[in-house]
């Protein structure tokens, strides 16, 4: 802790001597979006630097945001900050207490500064980044900006009129736009498309309202990608990107009834997103209904969707039941295995690894659970097939 110390103290005179800093990802603002967005972008391995312009984050109250693993990571390092062991509840997250943990996050972090109290008065264009304009005499410039911050602030930085913001989109299954969903937006119908979340004819600038730590979870990671490859937002890979934030744990399928601790989160997201199986969308909500049975109606048309050789097995099996049988059976012959060697390994995996309450039969009708484990794991049609930015399956 004394090293970290004499090193803060000895990088302060080079902050305020130096002429230009330069960072991959620069966020504005002091809120969960902007919070969401530099955390997830310094886990993502880049550079990033969150100017407040205040005294730290005023964040909502934090006990009650949505449960990702940004908050989870923030949780670990509370612990650290405030040496209170994991058997033992965390207080209150205070803003006070939040921006102490904060503090020593950025401290101890080779990838993360947040830097309070300093403003800005000017944002302009440097080569294919930023530069935000702090004095006359210093600046820093970055690969990617993310604006989560007052716009009536920014415009007049940017010389600007308007700036399009990223807008969520309600879940719609008569299109497929869901398919290229970053965030899910928790307790609403509401997910964020990637392509909603680039600015068109603006490369490598991000607008989030400051509200969202969803949001600003996926503009972190998206800027990260960016920057770490070198590119312009424009060239964003969508799949890298959902992939990057499902290992973070954000939801980008906003299931009310699958939480991000259920051992099956992963694989009942990846299959949401893919729509072989769809929610239920009531209330102004999203349930996948993992326990509820799988019918041969409802996977027919979306399998075929994403593999030709799918047609040929749903024509020789018609209206069957959707038992664990059938289902190794379709997987078997879509993705060219063995049958035998596969049911001997589900039957291994049934309860160890796949954590499943029921037992091994092969007569049983799957829940829509366990079609989501075997799909995702013998299929893998979310690693494997890509979409185009409406969400149509690329075969």
């Amino acid at each position: 802790m004394k090293k970290l110390f004499f090193l803060f103290i000895y990088l302060i005179p080079l902050f305020s001597q130096a002429q230009t800093i330069k960072t991959d990802v620069l966020v504005l603002g002091n809120s969960n979006a902007a919070f969401a967005a530099g955390i997830q972008s310094s886990e993502s391995g880049v550079n990033t630097i969150i100017l407040t312009q205040s005294d730290g984050f005023k964040l909502s109250e934090f006990n009650k945001l949505p449960q990702t693993g940004i908050t989870k990571a923030f949780e670990k390092r509370a612990r650290k900050s405030l040496k209170i062991a994991d058997s033992i509840a965390l207080p209150e997250i205070t803003n006070q207490i939040l921006n102490a943990v904060i503090k020593n996050w950025s401290d101890s972090s080779k990838l993360l500064d947040v830097t309070n109290n300093t403003t800005y008065f000017e944002l302009k264009r440097s080569g294919s980044g930023w530069e935000a304009k702090l004095t006359k005499e210093k600046s820093i410039k970055a690969k990617v900006l993310i604006v989560a911050d007052d716009i009536q602030k920014i415009l007049p930085a940017l010389k600007v009129t308007s700036l399009n913001v990223a807008e969520a989109t309600n879940l719609n299954y008569s299109e497929n736009l869901y398919r290229t969903t970053i965030g899910g937006i928790n307790k609403t119908t509401d997910f964020l498309s990637l392509y909603n979340l680039l600015i068109p004819n603006q490369e490598n600038i991000l607008y989030i309202k400051p509200d969202n730590l969803e949001i600003g979870q996926a503009a972190g990671a998206t800027a990260a990608y960016a920057a770490f490859f070198q590119t312009k937002t424009s060239l964003s890979n969508l799949k890298r990107i959902q992939g990057e934030l499902l290992s973070y744990k954000l939801s980008l399928m906003p299931f009310e009834d699958v939480k991000i601790a259920d051992s099956n989160w992963m694989a009942i997201q990846k299959i949401g997103i893919t729509g072989i199986l769809k929610a239920d969308i009531k209330n102004g909500k999203v349930y996948f209904n993992p326990e509820k049975e799988v019918s041969y109606d409802e996977i027919k048309q979306p399998i075929k969707d994403y593999y030709y050789k799918a047609q040929i097995w749903f024509d020789d099996h018609q209206n069957i039941p959707i038992n664990l049988e059938n289902t190794i059976s379709m997987v078997c012959y879509v993705g060219n295995k063995a049958v035998d060697a596969t049911k001997a390994e589900i039957e291994k995996k049934w309860n160890k690894n796949y954590k499943f309450s029921s037992k091994y039969d092969l007569k049983k009708i799957l829940t829509r659970r366990e079609f989501s484990v075997i799909i995702n794991e013998y299929l893998k049609p979310f690693d494997m097939v890509n979409v185009d930015k409406t969400g149509r399956v690329i075969r």
